[in-house]
């Protein structure tokens, strides 16, 4: 940087490189002052009208009485008054017709699926899974094993109703002992693998008999009627299958109450009623089960 200014009245700073590259002072344009003062009074404006001074406890509300809330609220109704304008005819339908009907309109019936899935993911998804591959110890949807039956109307009264799992507990207040349930449970693991008449588990078959295991699994492990309880011979478990998990639910039950409490290491299996938990029940139950049937592949 040169030490001395041969420029002296031309404006500059006095800062002067390579002999002759300068710095000068020259004021700003006038269209860029302006801009910049602007900007100030628009700091102002913006900070009366809109919610932004933070108080102790709050903030201030601003002349606008605007909020990101409420301009969700109005955004949000404007599609639903869209969605609601464009799709009347299907809603319309859907509260109309039963479930039986709304599967044989296959138009209908894509429509249910594809307006279900944002319900099922927020209401469902949780035990069921996205997909309705079941989470741990909750039952899955996607395949065509039903405890409560797989028909439309038998789908939408689980989901209006809710269902309570019932089973006695063999071991603890029942006759069965130690001994009687591991026999059991091989013989219950057979069964699942089509070997139920297999002779090293003769002894188990004989304490699925005196256990009356048959009243509600049938006599040969699959239950006559829909009614909760679970097919033995398909290797689709309600729980986990290994024979320690079968062990315990035979022993311990499901749902066994003592004093109104649940026993200890019982298994906890109840859905509940989503007939006043559900927006608009009367249609979205329907829409519901019609998208659960998809997946299951109905019966």
């Amino acid at each position: 940087m040169a030490h001395h200014n041969p420029w002296p009245d031309e404006g500059n700073t006095g800062h002067i490189w390579d002999e002759d590259l300068r710095e000068l002072d020259n004021p700003p344009p006038l269209w860029w002052m302006l801009s910049f003062y602007a900007g100030f009074v628009m700091i102002i404006f913006y900070a009366l009208y809109y919610p932004t001074i933070p108080l102790e406890n709050s903030h201030t509300k601003g002349l606008a009485g605007w909020t990101q809330v409420g301009e969700y609220h109005e955004d949000y109704k404007v599609l639903k008054d869209w969605r609601k304008k464009k799709f009347a005819d299907q809603e319309e339908k859907l509260a109309a017709l039963s479930v039986d009907q709304i599967l044989k309109d296959k138009d209908l019936t894509t429509y249910a699926v594809k307006t279900s899935k944002m319900l099922f993911g927020d209401y469902c998804a949780a035990c069921h899974g996205a997909g309705g591959q079941g989470n741990p110890d909750f039952p899955v949807l996607a395949d065509d094993d039903w405890l409560w039956g797989g028909k439309p109307a038998q789908i939408q009264a689980t989901i209006t109703n809710g269902r309570i799992g019932n089973m006695p507990a063999k071991g603890m207040m029942g006759n069965l002992t130690d001994e009687d349930i591991n026999h059991v449970a091989d013989y219950v693991i057979a069964l699942s693998n089509g070997k139920g008449n297999d002779p090293s588990v003769a002894a188990g078959k004989a304490v699925y008999t005196k256990g009356m295991c048959f009243a509600c699994h049938g006599p040969a492990g699959k239950p006559l009627a829909p009614a909760g309880a679970a097919n033995l011979t398909d290797h689709i478990w309600r729980f986990a299958g290994d024979k320690d998990d079968i062990i315990r639910t035979i022993k311990y039950g499901v749902n066994v109450k003592k004093n109104g409490e649940l026993i200890p290491h019982t298994r906890n299996a109840v859905m509940p009623a989503f007939k006043e938990r559900l927006p608009n029940p009367e249609v979205n139950i329907k829409r519901l089960a019609v998208y659960v049937y998809s997946l299951g592949g109905g019966q």
